[in-house]
């Protein structure tokens, strides 16, 4: 019988891995709680319309690449591509904006598209992103830009560069969708198959495209930061001195609009060198209609998501993968002995330290080579007389030095025994 694989576009997180998760986790978790964000945790599948009202119908994602499915109620249901348009549903919902003020939210997860696996990117694929909702204000650009930095220096990573642009308002936007299909549409047949299709229903995608003949030809496409009103414009220049006043670096790239309909005004990337071709990291911008448009009140907002594998690809040529290391490995052998082991592992566990615990019954050498394998800072030892006596064998295992001690000893005064943890490390 042939055995059953993990579906194309999906993988495993195998142990060796998952400590770097759990990292990048920890470091988000602590600066977004650092500057008041909270966590939302939304479905992971919703009513398809969601997408097609808030994504936009002509974009790849919902045209292309969205798991869509009716179920047995005859609803049509979609797994989620992204994660903005369902904490906006959440936050109309549940009113969360009635209060007034501004919402700060975040959020990790799996997402799902239809695309060609590779390196860096699956098609369950996972997010961690965040929500500014409520300011149209420049300091909320740059706040969000500033904290997505903040992530991703604090992880180790190097030669990052944000890529800015403004995409304007929506009359701007207009504007420029005008001007740019009337100098592509002579050039129509020139452009590849995708752009082709787009230059009528999504112009300004074409820009995106990764076709050598399409970008040499918009090479001297007009650019959008022609095109924004005075508004727009006073916007912008405010988001780039709010940058250099925090000495972020960044490079103008007026083709960067993004893949999604809703973004207005600002729009970002943050890129790695040590990438390749699939650079991107963080991608995000403001999206001050987009509320509205799904049926919330007129709520300006600004975002962004930053791709769990590929920051993981990056982090694995950067760090050591990190593992646990146990406090105490506990070594023991009869029947009386592991009973005691098995209540002093679950104490000391309780009191907050890192406990792995034989339960392999062997004999006391193939356990002493375990407990050296493991990286164990000191060794708990219990064979039967031990046992008889209530006693532990305590053997620190950077120096071999091992002395006996009443269990009730070993627990008495936990913060003594963490200090002395922290000498021992090796």
């Amino acid at each position: 019988m042939a055995t059953i694989q993990a579906i194309r576009g999906t993988r495993d997180i195998l142990p060796e891995e998952v400590g770097y998760w759990q990292h990048i986790e920890t470091v988000a978790t602590t600066i977004l709680s650092n500057a008041l964000y909270q966590e939302i945790r939304t479905p992971i599948f919703e009513e398809t319309s969601l997408f097609e009202r808030g994504i936009g119908e002509a974009t790849d994602v919902v045209g292309k690449e969205m798991y869509t499915f009716t179920d047995r109620g005859d609803r049509s249901l979609t797994l989620r591509p992204e994660g903005t348009a369902g904490v906006v549903r959440s936050l109309i919902q549940h009113n969360l904006a009635a209060t007034g003020g501004v919402q700060r939210l975040w959020y990790k997860g799996p997402m799902f598209r239809y695309e060609r696996p590779q390196a860096g990117r699956q098609r369950q694929f996972h997010q961690i992103g965040l929500e500014l909702l409520g300011s149209r204000d420049p300091r909320a650009d740059v706040e969000v830009i500033a904290l997505a930095t903040d992530i991703l220096l604090t992880l180790g990573l190097k030669n990052l560069s944000l890529s800015l642009n403004s995409v304007g308002n929506g009359e701007d936007r207009q504007r420029y969708r005008d001007a740019l299909v009337s100098y592509l549409t002579p050039y129509k047949d020139q452009l590849d198959t995708d752009s082709q299709d787009r230059l009528n229903r999504n112009p300004l995608r074409i820009l995106d495209s990764k076709d050598a003949k399409t970008q040499e030809i918009c090479q001297n496409a007009p650019s959008i930061l022609e095109y924004l009103g005075e508004d727009s414009q006073k916007h912008f220049d405010q988001v780039q001195q709010l940058l250099n006043d925090l000495g972020v670096a960044y490079q103008l790239n007026p083709s960067l609009v993004r893949g999604l309909d809703y973004y207005t005004h600002t729009a970002f990337e943050i890129q790695s060198a040590d990438l390749g071709a699939q650079a991107t990291v963080c991608g995000g911008g403001r999206y001050d209609g987009l509320i509205s448009q799904l049926g919330g009140s007129d709520t300006p907002s600004i975002g962004w998501a930053i791709g769990m594998e590929r920051l993981v690809l990056l982090l694995q040529k950067l760090q050591s993968t990190p593992v646990l290391v146990p406090d105490f490995y506990i070594v023991s052998r009869g029947e009386k002995a592991e009973a005691q082991g098995f209540v002093l592992a679950q104490k000391l566990r309780q009191a907050g330290l890192k406990v792995e615990l034989d339960l392999s019954g062997s004999a006391f050498g193939k356990q002493f080579k375990r407990a050296d394998r493991s990286g164990a800072i000191a060794c708990l030892i219990l064979g039967d007389a031990e046992a008889d006596n209530q006693t532990v064998q305590l053997k620190w295992m950077a120096t071999q030095e091992q002395t006996s001690l009443a269990q009730s000893e070993l627990l008495s005064d936990l913060d003594e025994l963490k200090q002395q943890l922290t000498r021992h490390k090796p």
